[in-house]
C-alpha cells in the first residue's frame, strides 16, 4: 500500500493482466507512537495493517484490492529508515484488474526510503535558514511480479532536507533522479529516466482522553522528465502527480486510517487515451480519486 504509491512508470507496452495491482506510496510515514516493547530496539517501530483500496490508478485501469502490509520506521544515528512490504490480494479479493500471489499476480510489492544525514556524517551542522538538516536520500521500489511483464525495479536517488515551518507542521522534501531497471517491459528499462520532487507533511490534530491521537499525514510526488512520452502516438506522459491525504487515528497499538489519494496521469498514463491490451478497446482512466481504509497493529 503503503499508500505507497508510486510505482514510477508503468509499461509502455500492454501490461500483463493485473499488473496494476501494485500499490505504491506509504500511507502513514513516521507518525506512530514510539515503540513501547522493551524487547525490541526502542528506536525501531513496526506495524501490520490490513488495507482495502478502491479505484487506485497507477495503471490505466483502476484496481481494487485488499492487501496486508508490514511497515517499519525509525532513526539510529545518521540513518533514518522507512519502508513497507505488501502482499497484494492476500484474501483473494479484488476487481478484474487486480491480481496477487494466488492468481498469478505479484506476490510481493515493496518500497524502502532510507535517508542518511550528511550533517551527522561530517560532524557539523549544515542547515541554514528554514533548512534544518540535509540528507542523502533513496527510494527503492520493487514489484516481484509473476513474470517479466509484471515486474519492476526502480531506484530514486538524490538529496533531502527537513524544513522548519515555525508551526506544528512537520515538513520534509526530497529531490531524486530515477534509475529504471525492469519496468513491466516498458521502453525506459535499464536507463536513467526522469526525476521526482517529493514533499511530506504531518500535522497532529489532537489527543483524546481515551489515549488516542488523530494525525493528518500528507505527501505529494511529482514525477517529470520521463522519455516514455517521446514514442510516436504514445499513450504515456512525461509527468505524473500523486497527492495522498491520510487521517490516522491511533492508540498505543491499534491504529485506523482513512485515505484519499488524487492521481493525475497516474503511472505516466495519459488520461482518456484509447488503449487495447488484447481484450478489447477501452479508455484509460488515470485521473481521479482513489481511497484506502486500514486497520493495523503497531509494536
Amino acid at each position: 500500500m503503503g499508500l505507497t504509491g508510486s510505482v514510477s512508470c508503468w509499461a509502455a507496452t500492454a501490461p500483463a493482466k493485473g499488473v496494476d495491482s501494485a500499490q505504491g506510496e506509504d500511507l502513514s510515514y513516521e507518525v506512530a507512537p514510539a515503540n513501547t516493547n522493551q524487547k525490541a530496539a526502542p528506536w525501531y517501530n513496526q506495524n501490520f495493517t490490513l488495507i482495502g483500496s478502491k479505484d487506485i490508478s497507477y495503471g490505466p485501469r483502476p484496481s481494487d484490492d485488499i492487501y496486508l502490509e508490514y511497515e517499519y520506521f525509525g532513526r539510529k544515528g545518521p540513518f533514518e529508515l522507512y519502508g513497507y512490504i505488501d502482499a497484494p490480494k492476500i484474501l483473494g479479493i479484488g476487481n478484474s484488474n487486480d491480481s496477487g500471489a494466488w492468481d498469478k499476480g505479484s506476490p510481493i510489492f515493496m518500497e524502502h526510503e532510507p535517508r542518511i544525514s550528511i550533517d551527522e556524517l561530517v560532524g557539523r551542522k549544515l542547515g541554514f535558514g528554514l533548512f534544518k538538516e540535509f540528507y542523502i536520500a533513496f527510494d527503492w521500489i520493487y514489484d516481484m511480479g509473476h513474470n517479466k511483464a509484471g515486474r519492476a525495479n526502480t531506484l530514486y536517488t538524490g538529496l533531502g532536507t527537513d524544513i522548519d515551518t515555525h508551526s506544528p507542521v512537520n515538513l520534509s522534501a526530497n529531490f531524486y533522479a530515477r534509475r529504471q531497471w525492469e519496468n513491466y517491459g516498458a521502453s525506459n528499462e535499464n536507463s536513467w529516466d526522469g526525476y521526482r520532487a517529493q514533499l511530506k507533511y504531518i500535522l497532529p490534530l489532537g489527543k483524546y482522553s481515551n489515549g488516542a491521537s488523530l494525525t493528518y499525514v500528507g505527501f505529494t510526488n511529482f514525477d517529470f522528465g520521463s522519455d516514455l512520452h517521446d514514442e510516436p502516438g504514445s499513450p504515456r506522459t512525461a509527468n505524473a502527480t500523486v497527492a495522498t491525504n491520510v487521517l490516522l487515528y491511533s492508540f498505543t497499538h491499534m491504529r485506523f486510517m482513512a485515505v484519499g489519494r488524487y492521481f493525475h496521469n497516474g503511472g505516466n498514463w495519459k488520461d482518456g487515451s484509447q488503449l487495447d491490451f488484447g481484450d478489447g478497446p477501452f479508455e484509460a482512466r488515470s485521473n481521479g480519486w482513489g481511497y484506502y481504509f486500514g486497520v493495523g497493529y503497531q509494536f
